[in-house]
């Protein structure tokens, strides 16, 4: 099985920064694409932020400029670096990844259990 484990949400004031961490683990060949959602009540799951193995990124317009993701492929860990947080930000942040278990077979989607962000005004 493979294990995806977020943290570093918290509350933080409106402008203050906080950095996620999320670790894969178990039977891993390799990592495709991982990635950082979010969900408030009531509303659809978002992506936030994506990075490829190879290091190209995609973001959330409301996000571009403000979060940074990034990836350690050595430790099998994606990052979200928050910057000039918004109470607008406040959710449940996820990070998902595209693992291949084995060679032989296809990459699945794995979650995290989710880590909540509360920005404050």
């Amino acid at each position: 099985q493979v294990q995806l484990v977020e943290s570093g949400g918290g509350l933080v004031q409106a402008g203050g920064s906080l950095r996620l961490s999320c670790a894969a683990s178990g039977t891993i060949f390799s990592i495709n694409a991982m990635g950082w959602y979010r969900q408030v009540p009531g509303k659809q799951r978002e992506l936030v932020a994506a990075i490829t193995s190879a290091g190209s990124t995609n973001y959330a317009d409301s996000v571009k400029g403000r979060f940074t993701i990034s990836r350690d492929n050595t430790k099998n860990t994606v990052y979200l670096q928050m910057n000039s947080l918004k109470p607008e930000d406040t959710a449940v942040y996820s990070c998902n990844a595209e693992v291949r278990r084995f060679y032989y077979r296809p990459a699945q989607n794995y979650w995290g259990q989710g880590t909540q962000v509360t920005v404050s005004s």
